[in-house]
């Protein structure tokens, strides 16, 4: 097996230059952001340690799936703080928010 050809590299970078990663939490969040990218590593451990797709969590939660796609890779600026808490109540019932100064 060789090196790709040019070619293959080329269409390569052109398909992962589409492609959208998932976000990190900044180095020196605010609390907010905090929050809410604690949110959505739920959703990604639910997700996980349910065993189930993104399609399948799309329809838990009552969205379509490309939603849950931004969710699952931190690309939530569309959505609220309140509907991300909204929506993860959906599938855990239990969830709740604390609180704490520092």
């Amino acid at each position: 097996m060789g090196f790709p050809s040019e070619e293959e590299l080329e269409r390569a970078r052109k398909k992962l230059s589409k492609v959208e990663g998932t976000l990190m939490l900044s180095e020196n969040p605010t609390p907010l952001e905090r929050l809410r990218w604690e949110i959505c590593q739920r959703f990604v451990i639910y997700k996980m340690e349910n065993n189930i797709t993104q399609k399948e969590l799309a329809e838990r939660v009552g969205v379509d799936e490309a939603k849950i796609s931004k969710i699952l890779r931190h690309r939530i600026d569309e959505f609220t703080t309140d509907r991300l808490v909204n929506l993860f109540s959906k599938i855990d019932s239990n969830f709740s928010l604390k609180l704490i100064a520092a």
